[in-house]
């Protein structure tokens, strides 16, 4: 005999292979896979009528649920709840909820697509006339192209087009999938710019890009003008970096033109509890997604990004990076903007000129927990990461 050993397995199909290789009864390997593995889910704002429900519930089929201790008695209206089971024992959870009262029924819906989304590797197709880009299937680097005068890395040093073009050609040589184009700043303390300035600003760079870059070109706005121009133009993505809610007629006009969308998190959150700013940035990016549906964009042209150093401070900035793995409940791939910003300043103490290497730290953490694409600044360095990640990640594969 030898062993016990502590196997690291990413997900349920490395779960299922190594219980492949041990050869129990086929038929019964998928029910052993229900049981592999607590996972944690966590529900807030539960009525404590419900609450007590789930926590029998929960009891009953041999799991757990931890509720507010006021719920028994309904001393409070509401409280958070902690689910603990496994797979098998939410999937019996499902039916039990299916007639029940106080929102329970709805819960159920949204475990069952959690666990629908847990065993598949997410991607979707995004096709143009000329092009296509899958997202989902490996880790794509969009390198970041701003052609403005104050930006916090880069400002000013690529606003004259053939510059701009002459980076992005660079970016696409080092690797790049795709190059996002930006005409306002966004970082702290910035001021916003005009449609118009905004349009002078990208408009002339977009132009050169379309005529010859071989892959996508993202636009960095959340203005509903702006993205109006650059879509009929012909730019493939829009980056809005305001999920919606700056300007109420963005997703109207993304829609209309059938265009993919990153909505990235941007609204002020405390991170005093960090299981609580995870859950609110996922509950604030439900509601962007939610807008655009309705505008009448399809889900499967929806891409989240988290919004790192937006509305944070370093700390929430770390908080929010090491939950990154919660946003996945989205069911959608995850952008993740980290390069040399504020945050590795603030932890290595370095200037935005030498955070190379904290921001591959990043990035390398953000790609272990779930992130699809990586915007970054250092392109090249980036590629060769997530390639040695992905080397890695593949040995451990049949």
């Amino acid at each position: 005999m030898r062993g016990p050993y502590c196997l690291k397995l990413k997900d349920q199909e490395q779960v299922r292979s190594v219980m492949r290789s041990i050869g129990p009864d086929p038929f019964g390997l998928e029910w052993m896979l229900d049981k592999a593995g607590i996972q944690p889910l966590y529900v807030r704002d539960v009525k404590s009528q419900a609450a007590n429900i789930l926590k029998q519930q929960m009891l009953s089929l041999g799991g757990e649920a931890v509720v507010g201790k006021w719920v028994i008695n309904l001393a409070k209206d509401e409280s958070d709840v902690l689910l603990l089971g496994t797979v098998k024992h939410y999937k019996a959870l499902i039916g039990k909820l299916a007639y029940q009262p106080w929102g329970l029924k709805e819960l159920g819906a949204r475990i069952k697509a959690y666990l629908e989304g847990l065993d598949k590797n997410r991607t979707l197709q995004w096709k143009w006339r000329h092009m296509e880009l899958t997202v989902g299937e490996r880790v794509l680097v969009m390198g970041i192209l701003n052609v403005t005068p104050d930006s916090f890395s880069d400002g000013g040093r690529f606003m004259e087009p053939q510059k701009a073009l002459d980076q992005a050609r660079k970016m696409a040589a080092d690797g790049a999938d795709i190059i996002d184009v930006g005409g306002e700043s966004t970082r702290p303390g910035s001021q916003p710019v005009s449609p118009e300035e905004e349009l002078d600003r990208v408009m002339p760079v977009l132009e050169l890009l379309l005529k010859e870059m071989p892959i996508p070109i993202s636009l960095d706005t959340y203005k509903a003008n702006t993205a109006r121009e650059a879509l009929a133009l012909g730019v493939h993505i829009i980056n809005d970096v305001g999920g919606g809610k700056k300007d109420a007629q963005i997703a109207e006009v993304v829609a209309a033109h059938g265009a993919p969308v990153i909505l990235m998190h941007n609204q002020k959150r405390d991170c005093r509890i960090p299981h609580e700013l995870a859950a609110d940035v996922i509950d604030d990016l439900a509601e962007s997604i939610k807008i655009y549906e309705d505008a009448g964009l399809e889900r499967e042209k929806i891409m989240i990004d988290p919004g790192i150093g937006f509305g944070k401070d370093a700390q929430g900035n770390l908080v929010l990076l090491n939950q990154l793995g919660a946003l996945k409940t989205l069911r959608l791939p995850i952008l993740l903007g980290v390069s040399r910003k504020s945050f590795i300043g603030a932890v290595l103490d370095t200037p935005v000129d030498e955070r190379l290497e904290g921001s591959l730290a990043a990035a390398a953490w953000g790609v272990i927990n779930g992130a699809s694409v990586l915007r970054v600044h250092d392109v090249r360095e980036t590629v060769r990461l997530v390639r040695m990640l992905e080397a890695v990640a593949k040995a451990g594969e049949k």
